[in-house]
């Protein structure tokens, strides 16, 4: 049964991922690349918008439990962008600018994503400088 949760998370994760990446386009961000890897990280989606490299961390969270029962949360998605998950993901994007050797300004950003799968309809909210927020 956990492995029913993995991939339901993985669903809603990869469908938040790409609903971001519409949200940012339609606001003017330029995707240059997504789920760039390292073994100590992760940046979910790498943008640029007026000339600042922008690192995006994408919390996505369904309404809904998969087997068809619907529940309330009591948290909305940005909330599981924690300080420490930002620090991380500001020490990758660090060393993607250097292996890029890229001297622009950058900052750490979080589109949050709240799915309702069953009527095909999402919000989006874009959190700028999220980590200076969080610390």
């Amino acid at each position: 049964m956990k492995s029913n949760d993995d991939n339901a998370r993985k669903h809603i994760g990869q469908l938040g991922e790409d609903i971001a990446c519409q949200f940012l386009e339609g606001k003017g961000f330029k995707i240059l690349e997504r789920n760039y890897r390292k073994p100590w990280g992760e940046i979910d989606i790498i943008a640029e918008m007026v000339g600042i490299v922008r690192f995006v961390e994408v919390k996505a969270v369904s309404r809904e439990i998969l087997e068809g029962g619907s529940r309330e949360i009591d948290y909305m998605p940005e909330e599981m962008a924690t300080a420490n998950k930002l620090r991380k993901v500001s020490r990758t994007a660090s060393l993607y600018m250097d292996e890029k050797k890229d001297d622009r300004e950058f900052q750490i950003d979080v589109v949050s994503v709240l799915l309702n799968e069953s009527t095909k309809q999402a919000r989006c909210r874009l959190i700028e400088q999220a980590l200076e927020d969080n610390l």
